[in-house]
């Protein structure tokens, strides 16, 4: 597998929100979310949204597998010592090609060189599969929400780095 990570700039906007829409489809119809009773899931991703989250001083980081867009992440620091790990997405064709890991190891050496030593992430809770592939990637469940204005609960997990 021939790839890079790139920083990704505001004027990666529409690419991110494409990539971010596109991978989290299959997600949606798996578990009933629709734009009535989720309307800010990733699977709705705008560039709007992607520079609202510049704006709050986002980091994205785009993988390009042959030199084709397949998948991003973004790095948030809510706290000296924390990142977040937020809208991992890889593009259903590229899915078990290590694409993701890829991108999940690049944001914990890029949270690492800025001083954080806990990674944390939130999923929907029943999701198993994607659940255990965190497992495998070090990261422990820490607890369970549930939103009112959400259709699932939440699953908090974070790693150590």
């Amino acid at each position: 597998m021939d790839f890079s990570i790139r920083e990704a700039s505001i004027s990666d906007a529409q690419l991110i929100a494409t990539l971010i829409s596109e991978s989290n489809k299959d997600v949606a119809r798996k578990f009933s979310i629709t734009h009535q009773n989720n309307p800010k899931h990733p699977s709705f991703y705008t560039p709007e949204w992607v520079t609202s989250d510049f704006e709050r001083g986002e980091i994205y980081f785009i993988l390009e597998l042959d030199n084709t867009p397949a998948g991003c992440v973004a790095l948030e620091i809510p706290r000296p010592e924390t990142a977040y790990l937020n809208r991992l997405s890889t593009i259903p064709a590229v899915r078990c090609c290590g694409v993701g890991e890829a991108l999940v190891k690049h944001h914990f050496q890029q949270s690492k060189d800025k001083g954080v030593n806990e990674v944390s992430i939130g999923i929907i809770a029943a999701f198993e599969e994607l659940k255990q592939w965190y497992f495998k990637l070090g990261f422990a469940e820490i607890s369970t929400r549930e939103f009112e204005h959400l259709p699932f609960d939440v699953c908090y997990m974070s790693a150590k780095i």
